[in-house]
């Protein structure tokens, strides 16, 4: 395959691996989404043009040029790795951001970090193989964006200890905010029903926060949502059971 076969690949690769549609890519560049197909079909846009896609996905030409575009990310971390990352907040905070594909500029620009000390965080990711960092500012992802957690593991033990006691602590009384907490009796086959649905509204989160980054910072909020469903009681009704 020729070099600009590979390129096309890889940007149609790097946009499926986010989630992104030509619309998105068209809008984060700032050209319309006819232009962007036409481009990516015929395969002859510019240098320029290709500059500024490979910034839109936070990724250099050598990342599309591989013969293996790599989609494959890392989904669950080492105990080492998670135990480094939640001991220290402001390498857990770049994670975060990389990992939702926060760009070098932004995170100055949102938080109190100078460029050295955001160099010295991402250098520390690089050499704990959850990103590829080339400085100064080029980042690819190696890891998920939502990766999972080690049973008993020390990011849920984090988890459980530090972010459910604050996350739900608020009223939930935001405009955009939500909470339902529902309890009844269900069957084996409806509570798998309700597990699968939750997957499906999870991926959907997924793709919706992929689509989003195309969008300015100032037209995005961090947010949250835990779903969540198990065979339960409260022990206070369990103790009146015969």
């Amino acid at each position: 395959m020729s070099g600009s076969g590979r390129i096309l690949r890889g940007v149609r690769a790097q946009l499926r691996a986010r989630g992104m549609t030509y619309r998105d890519l068209a809008a984060a560049i700032g050209v319309s989404e006819p232009t962007i197909k036409r481009d990516l079909g015929r395969g002859n846009f510019s240098l320029a043009r290709l500059d500024r896609i490979c910034e839109a996905l936070n990724v250099g030409v050598e990342d599309l040029i591989r013969s293996e575009p790599d989609t494959r990310l890392l989904t669950e971390l080492s105990e080492l790795q998670e135990r480094e990352l939640v001991a220290d907040p402001r390498l857990l905070l770049v994670t975060y951001l990389v990992l939702n594909d926060w760009k070098f500029a932004e995170i100055l620009s949102a938080f109190r970090l100078d460029d050295n000390a955001l160099v010295s965080l991402l250098l520390r990711l690089d050499a704990m193989k959850l990103i590829d960092y080339r400085p100064p500012k080029r980042i690819r992802k190696l890891t998920a964006r939502n990766f999972s957690w080690r049973k008993d593991g020390p990011a849920h033990a984090f988890f459980v200890q530090r972010i459910l006691p604050e996350f739900f602590s608020s009223p939930f009384d935001a405009p955009t905010d939500g909470f339902h907490f529902m309890g009844g009796t269900l069957s084996d086959g409806s509570l798998r029903y309700m597990a699968a649905e939750m997957r499906r509204l999870a991926q959907e989160f997924e793709r919706l926060a992929h689509q989003d980054t195309a969008l300015p910072l100032e037209s995005r909020d961090g947010c949250s949502a835990v779903f969540a469903i198990r065979k339960w009681e409260f022990p206070e009704f369990t103790k009146l059971r015969r």
